[in-house]
């Protein structure tokens, strides 16, 4: 008898950094994915915290997905994006719960990607894929670091494709990145991997949950 063949990596999560040039960034990587993404999206975007935003509305109409601010203690569903309020660092549990803090400010930055993506690898391991889009500055670097160390996957947008290159750039500078696709092309990576999920969970089987 052949062995059974292994469990397909399957992924829980999305989480996305991105700043300078970000709301482009994003509508573009959004607008191509299918509203029946079978996984929720948590989006840190460095916002003016001094200004009501409306990002969340603005993304709604470019996107099949469901865009809405983060609110503290709510529980993720798929298919849905989950922005970062304006100065509030969004960290996510084991069990899809959201939590809204306003702890110290991460190298000058709140919300912070780099805590949004320390806080995916521990909830989900390997099942989380983080991205790094368009930004000034270094956040999100520790934090794929942090994703990479855990089993998950790494997408950056290629510095080449980027409004601003400092964020891509310090991402690919810590070695641990699995895709530099163009900004055209990420929802694409996303896409191929939520739907090696989707096809596990047709064929019977677990879900599994976030990995602790």
């Amino acid at each position: 008898m052949q062995p059974a063949a292994p469990v397909p990596d399957v992924f829980e999560v999305v989480a996305v950094a991105s700043s300078a040039g970000g709301v482009h960034g994003l509508a573009t990587l959004l607008g191509a994915l299918d509203a029946d993404l079978p996984v929720p999206v948590l989006v840190v975007q460095h916002l003016d915290p001094r200004h009501r935003t409306v990002i969340a509305e603005v993304l709604d109409r470019r996107t099949a997905l469901d865009v809405k601010l983060a609110e503290d203690h709510e529980r993720t569903e798929p298919g849905t994006v989950y922005i970062a309020p304006p100065d509030r660092h969004l960290l996510v549990g084991p069990d899809g719960l959201l939590t809204l803090t306003y702890s110290e400010l991460v190298h000058f930055v709140r919300p912070s990607a780099d805590l949004l993506f320390e806080s995916v690898a521990g909830a989900y391991g390997a099942r989380a894929i983080a991205c790094v889009l368009t930004g000034t500055g270094r956040d999100g670097a520790m934090g794929v670091d942090a994703v990479k160390s855990r089993g998950g996957t790494v997408i950056v947008q290629d510095p080449a494709t980027a409004e601003f290159r400092g964020m891509p750039e310090a991402a690919l500078g810590t070695g641990t990145v699995d895709f530099v696709p163009p900004l055209e092309e990420i929802a694409a990576v996303i896409s191929g991997s939520a739907e090696t999920k989707r096809q596990w969970q047709g064929s019977g089987g677990s879900n599994g949950g976030p990995a602790a």
